[in-house]
């Protein structure tokens, strides 16, 4: 039985946050290509605020507090579709995603927040060119492990789910690590064959046919949130009978 490891790198996330010489709040984000990322405000809009981004000082999205005024991308500038239907704004508080990110989005984004004290957070953001997702061809009784390449950070939550069911998390302060039935007393279809450890790791043993398929990771911050995907292929064990000194497969 082999143990295959699919990795991301080392530098898949890596975040901070610092305060900047003119006083606004500047995060640091790196990302891997295809990843879906939300940049969040930490807010909830009312009647008062205004709330803008801005990509490299182009404004892509807006929303005023009301509602009356909401856009993404061409929307806010018609000279200006770079992202085309890729964004997607939270109404209720501003925080802005950006879905299947690629290189040429890296760059600086910044926040405005518009009320009786203005708010700025500056969001310098920096995409890694990987397949948008990883593919993982293994075979049936192998054990893989899926690395998310994550340096550790504090983060809020790290959440595995295969078929968009959540499989397996783990917080923060790491005191409640988790898998499979545990997360979800409904869905047994691993049945005490996952592992994760504290920085993400999930390794699933005697990996089967039926594995086969999409299994994203979600890591959440105070200040961000990432998603990212690993697609696993597993392929059968053909069977084979030994006939005189020849070896022959056959198919059952």
């Amino acid at each position: 039985m082999q143990t295959k490891m699919f990795s991301f790198g080392l530098f898949a996330v890596s975040a901070f946050l610092w305060h900047g010489v003119s006083g606004a709040d500047s995060v640091s984000v790196s990302v891997m290509e295809g990843d879906s990322v939300t940049l969040h405000t930490d807010v909830k809009t009312n009647l008062q605020e205004k709330i803008k981004w801005y990509f490299n000082d182009t404004c892509i999205a807006r929303i005023n507090g009301d509602l009356s005024d909401i856009c993404t991308d061409v929307q806010c500038n018609e000279d200006t579709e770079r992202f085309s239907d890729r964004l997607k704004l939270d109404h209720q508080t501003g925080s802005l995603t950006i879905r299947n990110i690629n290189t040429t989005d890296s760059g600086v984004y910044t926040l405005m927040i518009i009320s009786g004290n203005n708010n700025e957070t500056i969001f310098k953001v920096t995409v890694i060119g990987v397949p948008a997702a990883e593919l993982c061809e293994v075979k049936e009784r192998d054990n893989v492990t899926l690395d998310p390449g994550v340096i550790k950070n504090p983060v809020d939550l790290m959440m595995w789910s295969f078929h968009d069911t959540c499989i397996a998390q783990i917080t923060g302060d790491q005191s409640k690590i988790c898998t499979d039935d545990q997360v979800n007393y409904s869905n047994e279809r691993f049945r005490g064959r996952l592992e994760v450890n504290q920085t993400g790791f999930l390794t699933i043993r005697n990996i089967r046919t039926t594995d086969s398929g999409l299994y994203h990771l979600q890591i959440n911050s105070s200040r961000f949130s990432i998603t990212r995907s690993f697609r696993v292929t597993v392929s059968g064990c053909v069977p084979f009978v030994i006939v005189g000194e020849n070896f022959r497969t056959h198919n059952f």
